[in-house]
């Protein structure tokens, strides 16, 4: 549970983004605003962990880097341009049922209609909370969502196959995919976009929270659950980004949820809780416990608590970050 909770506090922050985002950021400068939120805090993560990748984490860094940073970073940005926030969140919080299809297709692991279902549920949660009758979609705005969705589920799965090598820490870990994710953002960011005008102290405090909180505190703690917790399970961890945002709508801009909005926001919350635990009837205890817990060399089994057989198995505002 206290990993659960620790892995919580990295959708929680990035249910911040948006707002951030809007609110501090200079406007039209989607990849400047990804390159700032992934290479300061992945330089200083190198110089806190003091190791650089080795071998084949090299190649390995960069894809992680680049699905779960420097490519997922811009389309979410471009989505949330280019969309109401409701249908961006909706795209974003597909992202479970992506990692339990891919959890099948690269973990080998047995389709889970429990997290299935659950995925399912927390889709139709967060649209009742987020989705509103003037929703606008936009074919750009849905493709990046969607890509999105698919690029970070993607990186949740095979940053849990790959694990994460002996004797690097989870900062040092978080460090070479920020600072891989970087390095591919910033020669397009400087030809496509440059540096903004208009940098402010606020929009450097902006780029601050984007950094050090949304991405080093944040990533430290992601890739560090999904080391020890299922793919699908952390996943779904996911759907606490909209929730979050539209709880941020109520508390700082005074915004309101009727009554669906308040049974959407149950819906989902209890999608994501359900999702942590196995499928009634599937073995737990001790046994799937130790099954868990990964060696110096060895990542966690997505599937440890996945199937029996598997064992033996503001709303209208906020994307999905």
């Amino acid at each position: 549970m206290g990993r659960i909770l620790a892995t919580s506090v990295a959708p929680l922050t990035w249910a911040t983004t948006y707002y951030v985002a809007s609110e501090f950021m200079p406007p039209d400068s989607v990849m400047f605003t990804s390159l700032m939120r992934a290479l300061p805090a992945g330089i200083i993560a190198l110089l806190i962990a003091r190791k650089l990748p080795t071998g084949s984490w090299w190649w390995k860094s960069f894809v992680l880097g680049a699905l779960n940073i420097g490519v997922y970073f811009p389309l979410l940005f471009t989505a949330a341009e280019r969309l109401p926030g409701g249908v961006a969140a909706t795209l974003g919080a597909c992202q479970p049922l992506i990692v339990v299809l891919l959890t099948v297709a690269i973990l080998s692991e047995r389709l889970s209609p429990w997290r299935l279902t659950w995925g399912v549920v927390g889709i139709v949660g967060v649209g009742l909370v987020v989705l509103g009758p003037g929703a606008v979609f936009d074919p750009v705005g849905m493709v990046a969502g969607l890509v999105g969705a698919a690029c970070m589920a993607t990186g949740i799965v095979l940053t849990k196959k790959w694990g994460r090598p002996e004797g690097i820490s989870p900062v040092g870990y978080a460090g070479w995919q920020l600072g891989a994710g970087g390095i591919i953002l910033l020669v397009p960011t400087l030809a496509i976009e440059g540096v903004p005008s208009g940098i402010d102290a606020t929009a450097v405090a902006g780029y601050a929270w984007l950094g050090l909180v949304g991405g080093l505190l944040a990533y430290t703690l992601w890739f560090a659950g999904i080391r020890v917790l299922p793919a699908p399970a952390t996943s779904l961890l996911n759907l606490l980004i909209p929730l979050g945002a539209a709880a941020l709508g109520v508390a700082l801009a005074g915004e309101t949820l009727n009554a669906l909005q308040l049974i959407g926001f149950a819906l989902a919350l209890c999608a994501m809780a359900a999702g942590q635990f196995p499928p009634p009837g599937s073995r737990t205890g001790a046994a799937a416990d130790a099954r868990s817990r990964p060696t110096a060399e060895q990542p966690a089994p997505s599937g440890a608590w996945t199937e029996p057989a598997a064992q033996a198995g503001r709303p209208d505002r906020e994307p999905s970050a």
